[in-house]
């Protein structure tokens, strides 16, 4: 790809657009799709992912990228005439987390993947000058590893306090695309951008044979969709929390965002009970609807210092949080700390996808299944690696030789796999160790 753009160019044109924004914080901004180029597209295809599973076209990375340059040219062509036509979205399902049910996934063409990248390589340095620092979701330099720090943070500084966990009921089938768009037209002005994320935004659902055209909702699996998302969420929480209710509080207040995953602290009780009874209206303005049973108010304050610890979290003093069981437990000093752990649906997802690859594979080679296993330990403990959580990924590790052992037993009926046996065994392929990859509580005096 001779003549592609450096990512340092790519970051000087960004920052050109975020130099823009600042300048005119309240108008839309014109003229933006000429920063998309064939250098922005090919930059805009090396940050696609390739090994996604193709869309309603068929096409592989490998077919795209046989002729890539000609692709690209006639992608921007298309573009920026308007001729681009957004194709339907193929609907898959995947298990949720608790094997029972199923999760609806869109997975678009990969060249649709390309040009949607493009398109937030151009709007992400835009509004991440009015982003709100609560935010964590689908941020460059943000992570969730940051926005549970955050939060434990707020949480450890409060004497008193009072959660308030939020969950948004089929968020991205329900975000109101007129509200979507005026706020765009706030910030955007170019109308080959609008365009295009008008086109993608009613581009259809193929789902088998069926194509159907909901009015409703952001294009799922898209890689613009965090994106949109973000953008929607600032406004009907994010800004509205930050700028119009807590400057009404009584006490001290926070909020920390992850995609549609948000948990709002308050100090004062009485606080916490006027938010918690003008969020769901607050959402319904907007077409969205709180879960009623997920979305709940709960005292959060750390236990006196008299107090015995529990044999376990309890309702009042734990709640979930991206994929983690927040609690207060006692450090190694004696102090009350909030304390993290796996939480248990996400243990017992992970711990059914390795017995189901292990039954599935339980005739490949031992070294093969080795080295898949020791990957998927690997990638466990690079997210749930935190400080505190040893005993949760000991316990993950330990049941997955149990399951290894259970499959490696049925290779044959005559082959009997004793634990005696089965230790040898894993001194031959031992798996990885427990690792914390994430050290937290660096800045509590209280460790």
């Amino acid at each position: 790809m001779a003549g592609t753009l450096s990512p340092q160019t790519i970051s000087t044109k960004q920052l050109e657009l975020a130099q823009r924004a600042e300048q005119y914080p309240h108008e839309a901004l014109l003229t933006l799709s000429h920063f998309i180029d064939l250098d922005w597209l090919r930059e805009a295809y090396r940050r696609t992912r390739k090994d996604g599973a193709a869309g309603v076209d068929g096409q592989s990375a490998a077919q795209y990228e046989a002729e890539l340059e000609e692709n690209l040219s006639s992608l921007l062509d298309r573009f920026k005439s308007g001729r681009y036509r957004a194709p339907p979205v193929k609907r898959v399902y995947i298990p949720k987390g608790d094997g029972k049910r199923v999760r609806p996934i869109g997975i678009p063409t990969l060249e649709d993947k390309v040009l949607q990248r493009a398109v937030v390589m151009l709007l992400e340095p835009i509004y991440e000058t009015q982003f709100k620092d609560c935010s964590f979701g689908f941020r460059p330099a943000r992570s969730a590893h940051l926005a549970l720090d955050q939060l434990w943070q707020q949480v450890m500084s409060l004497p008193s306090c009072w959660l308030i966990e939020l969950d948004i009921e089929s968020f991205f089938d329900r975000v109101d695309r007129v509200k979507l768009r005026q706020m765009l037209a706030r910030r955007v002005g170019d109308g080959v951008i609008r365009r295009v994320i008008g086109k993608w935004l009613n581009a259809g659902v193929l789902e088998g044979t069926q194509l159907s055209y909901p009015e409703r909702g952001t294009p799922q699996g898209g890689v613009i969709s965090p994106l949109l998302a973000n953008i929607y969420l600032h406004e009907v929480l994010d800004a509205w929390f930050e700028e119009e209710v807590q400057p009404r509080l009584r006490g001290r207040s926070f909020i920390v965002r992850y995609a549609d995953d948000a948990v709002l602290g308050l100090a004062n009780k009485e606080d916490a009970e006027r938010v918690y009874m003008v969020l769901a209206k607050r959402f319904e303005q907007y077409a969205l609807t709180l879960h009623p049973e997920k979305t709940r108010l709960l005292s959060f304050t750390r236990p006196h210092s008299n107090d015995r610890p529990r044999g376990g979290p309890g309702i009042r003093r734990s709640f979930d949080f991206l994929g983690f069981t927040l609690f207060w437990g006692l450090s190694r000093k004696g102090h009350w700390v909030v304390r993290r752990k796996t939480a248990k649906d996400r243990l017992s997802r992970a711990l059914r996808n390795v017995n189901t690859w292990c039954r599935r594979y339980r005739h490949a080679p031992v070294q093969g299944q080795y080295a898949v296993l020791s990957r998927k330990l690997r990638g466990h403990y690079a997210y749930y690696g935190v400080t505190g959580n040893g005993r949760s990924l000991a316990s993950f590790r330990h049941q997955v030789e149990r399951i290894w052992r259970k499959w490696l037993a049925r290779r044959s009926q005559r082959t009997k796999l004793p634990w005696d046996r089965f230790s040898v065994f894993l001194k031959r392929f031992p798996l990885p160790p427990v690792r914390i990859v994430h050290s937290t509580y660096r800045r509590s005096a209280h460790t």
